[in-house]
């Protein structure tokens, strides 16, 4: 699944992309795609509207129209290409938007499972897809303080704890495993047994972390790859993810591939040992 550096990756190409571009007309071909209005509210109301600026929360595109915007999330394969208006349409485009100038920008998605809200900028903090979301890594509203008590009271493995969205937006199992890795801290230690050393790692590392992937595109692994020509570069840099049995770039010990609250989880023995429980 594209993550944060993946997701903002795909919002800067868009940016120099579509920004300033009027839409004609929409075509939906997967209606269910659409979630919070009807498809015909959802193209009266993008007709004749130009797209002022790309953003992003989490995981989330938004179109900005400025009254309203319009909320993509790519979920497991979702990819944007821009393509000529004669360019035949492939099977699994599911929206295709018409710009005035002749162009089309046209969502693809093997598996069907991206999304589309049309929200009031009014409603964005309250009625939306972001609604709930915690901060990003890399804002300053991720402190200390913050981080402990989300997490001081809960017994679930930090792991599955990090990839709550609404403790960290943003933060997917790619990156979560690079977090621990070099906070080195085992995904199985229950966050009510975190030490202030080890949040303290883990705000620092969540930003060094996902800032240096958006620096370098993302990571293109498994049936991700960053559309529009943009290819992630991160991967070339994973110190534990998809390198089982590969040796630990800091102590050589072989890297290992568990399962933590169902998520596939690389880890190194030595480095993230387990600790006892408290009593």
């Amino acid at each position: 699944m594209p993550e944060l550096p993946e997701v903002e990756t795909v919002r800067r190409t868009l940016s120099k992309l579509v920004v300033g571009r009027t839409i004609r007309d929409v075509d939906v071909f997967l209606e269910k795609m659409i979630r919070n209005v009807d498809v015909d509210e959802l193209k009266r109301r993008l007709e004749g509207r130009t797209i002022q600026k790309m953003d992003r929360y989490g995981k989330h595109l938004m179109f900005d129209f400025g009254a309203f915007v319009l909320m993509s999330h790519l979920r497991m394969e979702g990819k944007y290409f821009l393509r000529a208006l004669d360019a035949p349409r492939d099977k699994h485009e599911h929206v295709i938007f018409y710009f005035t100038d002749g162009e089309t920008l046209r969502y693809h998605d093997t598996r069907q499972f991206g999304t589309f809200d049309l929200i009031d900028k009014d409603d964005l903090p309250s009625n939306s897809p972001i609604a709930g979301l915690g901060p990003e890594p890399y804002s300053e509203d991720l402190t200390y303080r913050y981080l402990r008590d989300k997490l001081k009271h809960k017994t679930v493995a930090v792991k599955p704890a990090l990839l709550d969205q609404s403790i960290i937006a943003g933060l997917g199992n790619i990156y979560v495993d690079e977090v621990l890795f070099r906070s080195r801290i085992h995904p199985e230690t229950s966050c009510a047994d975190l030490k202030p050393k080890d949040i303290k790692a883990i705000i620092h590392n969540s930003k060094v972390v996902i800032e240096r992937a958006i620096e370098l595109g993302g990571s293109s692994v498994r049936s991700y790859t960053a559309s529009l020509g943009v290819t992630g570069r991160f991967q070339n840099e994973l110190l534990v993810h998809t390198k089982v049995d590969e040796a630990c770039p800091i102590c050589q010990t072989t890297i290992i591939k568990t399962k933590v609250g169902g998520r596939g989880t690389y880890l190194c023995p030595r480095c993230q040992k387990k600790r006892r429980k408290r009593r």
